[in-house]
């Protein structure tokens, strides 16, 4: 009887004790931040589109001038139409090409200039003082003299005026002469001195990236690969071949994303961004 009342005693202290780790693991084990699913596309979806859009995503993507080869900015003036409908913002504006800089000193002169339209563009729609405005540095690799002189002034200028200087650029590692691997956020963060600046990383290699999914609880930014990431754009319409090749099966098979909720027929393809708040570029207004 004493033996089995020794066993009874060593298994409830074992019971208690399993309990008691377990509870601390519970506590000590965070809970993962929240993360928000939201959409790009540089054409205006139209507003009859807006609502279904909303059943999947937070925020839009909203230039501030022409997106990359477009003539004409279709956003102009749905800033309120689109908050209205329930959206945050990812402010864009559409950066200069290495080819358009010329020298260094003509670059640091487009970066202020630049900064001032995005400033007036901004306000023009009726953005707030401090929202965050995302440069877009189309061009990957390793920035040359001249683009490194038109960021940082275009992000002074920003700055300057009372909103925050973002950039959108690429995470992906590109491979130079002699085997060496530069990746475009990490070469931008290491030149930009003390300058607060948020990033807005592109990766749509999978993995890391899902592909075109639309997950209850998108992957957080800090997957992209880039640890100090903001955002995160996932994916890309039309798929890039080269760099997506190893994606899932969920592209449309005309190699465009094509969010749920819209017809196709209707061809509104998107790109996917996910990021730690509902409003990354802080865009919305009482």
């Amino acid at each position: 009887m004493r033996r089995l009342a020794l066993r009874l005693i060593l298994v409830t202290i074992s019971m208690v004790l399993g309990q008691t780790t377990s509870v601390a693991q519970q506590i000590e084990r965070p809970e993962p931040a929240p993360t928000y699913l939201g959409f790009d596309r540089n054409e205006y979806p139209g507003d009859e589109n807006l609502k279904p859009l909303r059943q999947t995503f937070s925020y839009a993507g909203f230039w501030l001038n022409h997106p990359p080869g477009g003539k004409t900015n279709t956003w102009t003036g749905k800033r309120q139409v689109v908050q209205s409908a329930g959206f945050g913002f990812l402010l864009l504006f559409n950066g200069r090409l290495y080819a358009e800089l010329k020298t260094v000193s003509n670059a640091t002169g487009l970066g202020k200039s630049d900064a001032q339209a995005a400033l007036a563009s901004a306000r023009r729609e009726g953005f707030p003082t401090g929202a965050i405005i995302f440069l877009d540095q189309e061009e990957g690799g390793r920035m040359l003299p001249e683009q490194k002189a038109y960021i940082n002034a275009w992000a002074d200028g920003v700055a300057a005026a009372g909103f925050r200087p973002g950039i959108y650029c690429s995470g992906i590692a590109a491979k130079e002469d002699g085997g060496v691997s530069i990746v475009t956020a990490e070469d931008i963060r290491q030149n930009v001195a003390r300058r607060k600046i948020a990033y807005w990383i592109a990766n749509d290699a999978c993995p890391p990236s899902p592909g075109c999914a639309f997950p209850r609880r998108p992957p957080s930014p800090a997957e992209s690969g880039i640890a100090f990431a903001d955002g995160w754009q996932f994916a890309q319409s039309p798929k890039r071949r080269d760099v997506a090749a190893g994606c899932p099966a969920n592209y449309n098979r005309d190699g465009s994303c094509y969010p749920p909720g819209i017809d196709l027929t209707r061809r509104l393809h998107v790109d996917l961004d996910t990021a730690a708040s509902a409003d990354p570029s802080q865009g919305r207004t009482p």
